[in-house]
């Protein structure tokens, strides 16, 4: 398979058809016969029962050259899926998604939520050359976007990477959103690498949720010694996903527990909370140490005291905590999901070659995502909850 770099990538194939070079295809409209699809939406926040079921879903159209229609095969839900229901992060992803406020309606409504997919290509924009119709691909759709729970979703070329060949749909739709959050906390803003991680001491702090159980793969894949904390019956399957040591957070008192065992070179929390005033201490000092914490207040202070205090305020904190403990010997983050298509073939290789496998808890049908909601807000399960768009029961 001819890789991005091979092909000089994105932008600089894009920049070469803008000196001339005829483009590998052009741009395919929708049909105009094709003008609504199925889909799960919904038409205010809430709970559970704003979820609603739709034949007359807008059918998304190529609105800018380097986009892809995918046919949605697989989803998955994620916790942000639970969030935003409940209209978490409204402030800030509609401005996102309307930055100079030229829309003529003022509503997000009716949304599609849904993160990840796994399908195939339907259509390509002009500047796609990376991919043509009838590729299988997969994919995390950014928040600000029409979701995933849905016959069809438009997505940026470079949100897209091929499907692990060794997955199936469903399988590889479980993988994209925690696995990109994942990479960014311990790649992009911790710094860890293949080449730097062997021998590390890392502690992952809720180990058994989605992105924990793909850090922890990703992190062994690298050569980490991964303590993985989580409860007493998610054990097992950390030490399946290669974890070295397993802390039971219920068998006693965490933060005792933890400094028992030698300090870490890194540590990842999906947690937050009151973890966050002790877990630093548990960091060698002076060694360039990293703590990445996953659960920061930007968008709910944006939720709160609109865009411009909500940033001020984020950045204080930050700023602030990053400093505080810069003078202690460590180094302090926050990581938040980001989307890549590069970063997606990375991931993909990782699967290909054995190195990271999907980890689903249940599978339901796209008839039955309501049910799947629930199951994720019951909390505590083991691995992904993933929906079979294309299933017939």
């Amino acid at each position: 398979m001819l890789s991005r770099a091979a092909a000089s990538g994105r932008a600089l194939r894009g920049a070469m058809r803008a000196g001339g070079q005829p483009p590998v295809r052009g741009l395919r409209a929708s049909p105009r016969a094709r003008c609504a699809m199925p889909s799960w939406v919904i038409d205010r926040y809430g709970r559970n029962d704003v979820l609603r079921f739709t034949r007359d879903m807008v059918f998304p159209t190529i609105h800018f050259p380097n986009e892809v229609i995918i046919k949605v095969h697989a989803a998955s839900l994620n916790p942000i899926d639970l969030s935003m229901r409940s209209g978490y992060g409204a402030t800030a992803l509609n401005m996102k998604r309307d930055p100079l406020k030229l829309k003529t309606m003022e509503t997000e409504f009716p949304l599609t939520l849904g993160r990840d997919v796994s399908g195939v290509v339907m259509e390509c924009g002009l500047s796609v050359s990376y991919f043509k119709p009838g590729d299988e691909v997969w994919a995390a759709i950014p928040p600000w976007k029409q979701g995933t729970l849905s016959e069809f979703v438009v997505a940026s070329g470079n949100e897209v990477s091929f499907k692990p060949k060794c997955l199936s749909h469903t399988e590889a739709a479980s993988l994209p959103y925690v696995g990109l959050t994942a990479w960014s906390a311990v790649n992009q803003v911790g710094g860890l690498n293949q080449s730097n991680c062997s021998g590390k001491r890392v502690l992952i702090l809720g180990a058994s949720g989605g992105v924990g159980t793909f850090a922890v793969q990703l992190l062994k894949a690298w050569g980490a010694d991964v303590t993985a904390v989580c409860s007493h019956d998610a054990s097992t399957l950390m030490k399946k996903l290669g974890a070295d040591d397993v802390i039971d957070y219920r068998s006693g008192n965490l933060e005792e527990q933890l400094k028992t065992l030698p300090l870490f070179d890194f540590i990842l929390d999906n947690v937050g909370g009151s973890t966050e005033k002790w877990a630093l201490d548990l960091l060698k000092k002076w060694s360039g140490a990293t703590y990445v914490t996953l659960v920061t207040p930007f968008l709910i202070n944006m939720d709160k005291l609109g865009v411009a205090d909500g940033m001020l305020q984020t950045g204080v904190t930050v700023g602030s905590k990053t400093v505080k403990h810069l003078f202690k010997g460590v180094h302090y983050r926050w990581a938040f999901f980001m989307p890549s298509g590069p970063s997606l073939d990375e991931i993909a290789e990782l699967v290909d070659s054995g190195k990271i496998q999907p980890v689903i808890d249940q599978v339901f049908s796209f008839s039955e995502v309501p049910k799947a909601f629930l199951k994720l807000e019951g909390g505590h399960a083991r691995g992904k909850t993933v929906i079979d768009v294309i299933g017939k029961k």
